[in-house]
């Protein structure tokens, strides 16, 4: 297979991958937490971020010149998802802040890939050169993050 072929198969496999997680993040999210379909969605959540890692690693040393940001953001994003990944998993002493930080970290990691690949489609400008890109779902996921957190501390949203 050619290096072209190479990179249009990796390429499907992290569009596909990248659109499951995209799917199954508010599924989880959204669903009630109980044993069920938010475990579950959390589960393969977990297993097509490290599919979307991997392959975003490939898809960078296969053209590391121009998408070499593709490594540092894959890594991000699934240190974020094995983080409370492994938290609801363990259940330590503060693992559901764990598992709410990773788990809302690295859909914003993978969100703030998505902009920063469609920037350009949507502004005329680069996205990887573009702080707004960079930053928007940090800026927008972060305090949904803290609310989401600081509800379940009131007691005002059920813990899992």
């Amino acid at each position: 297979m050619t290096s072209a072929g190479q990179w249009q198969l990796v390429l499907l496999a992290h569009i596909a991958l990248g659109t499951a997680g995209l799917i199954l993040g508010p599924v989880a999210m959204l669903a009630r937490k109980v044993p069920g379909l938010h475990t579950k969605a959390g589960e393969a959540y977990h297993w097509v971020m490290l599919g979307v890692c991997v392959s975003a690693g490939a898809l960078a040393i296969l053209d590391w010149g121009r998408i070499w940001w593709f490594l540092p953001v894959a890594v991000g994003s699934y240190a974020f998802a094995l983080l409370g990944y492994v938290a609801a998993k363990r259940r330590w002493s503060g693992w559901l802040r764990a598992h709410l930080t990773g788990q809302g970290g690295s859909y914003i990691a993978m969100s703030t890939a998505v902009l920063i690949v469609n920037w350009e489609t949507l502004t005329g400008t680069r996205g990887v050169a573009s702080p707004w890109a960079w930053a928007l779902p940090t800026v927008v996921g972060t305090p949904i993050i803290a609310w989401v957190t600081r509800e379940i501390a009131l007691g005002r949203r059920p813990k899992l």
